[in-house]
């Protein structure tokens, strides 16, 4: 299966990125191809500009300043995010790859005020993620992040595509322990995936 893995951490030495390649690693060794689409290496501009919002509903003018990024989305066949949540939301490199990315014409369509799906080739996806916040602080907070995954891009995909969620909470008091016991988790379903 191709998957398109986004990674969104900008420090090569963080956990977030041994969970990028722990992640990447996994799903090469089950077999799968992965398009390893590292945000921050891949120097990605998330900033809509005012040229990107003016052509927002043309389709295909919209794509031609993301060209590339649109051909990767359109060739997965599954989708696989790595990314810390900070301030309960995605990093602004994320969030702006969505914003400029998933337009209308490569994600969704727009006639008559209704809106369709383009992204039925999804098959499955997963996240993986850390948090700095406690399960229930992310919970008093409606946790975002998860509502994104398990409405949002569900619903992009067909709510029956199969979803995988994984979060590591509380970072701020993290330890090596839980640490490595998230990576084994993240290895086996990633190699199960």
């Amino acid at each position: 299966m191709r998957v398109l893995l986004l990674h969104s951490h900008p420090v090569e030495s963080s956990f977030g990125r041994a969970l990028h390649d722990l992640t990447l690693e996994s799903l090469r060794k089950a077999g799968h191809e992965v398009d390893d689409c590292n945000l921050y290496e891949e120097g990605f501009d998330p900033v809509m500009s005012r040229h990107d919002r003016m052509v927002y509903h043309d389709y295909p003018e919209n794509t031609k300043r993301v060209g590339t990024y649109v051909e990767r989305l359109q060739k997965a066949e599954a989708i696989v995010i790595v990314t810390p949540v900070w301030n309960f939301g995605f990093p602004a490199i994320l969030k702006g790859y969505f914003d400029r990315v998933w337009v209308k014409g490569v994600t969704f369509d727009l006639e008559n005020g209704k809106l369709s799906s383009k992204m039925t080739h999804i098959k499955k996806f997963g996240v993986v993620f850390t948090y700095g916040a406690t399960r229930w602080n992310a919970f008093l907070a409606g946790n975002p992040p998860k509502k994104i995954v398990t409405r949002w891009l569900r619903a992009h995909f067909g709510l029956t595509t199969p979803a995988l969620f994984l979060a590591h909470y509380d970072m701020n008091n993290c330890t090596p322990e839980t640490r490595q016991r998230f990576m084994d988790k993240v290895q086996a379903k990633m190699e199960a995936f």
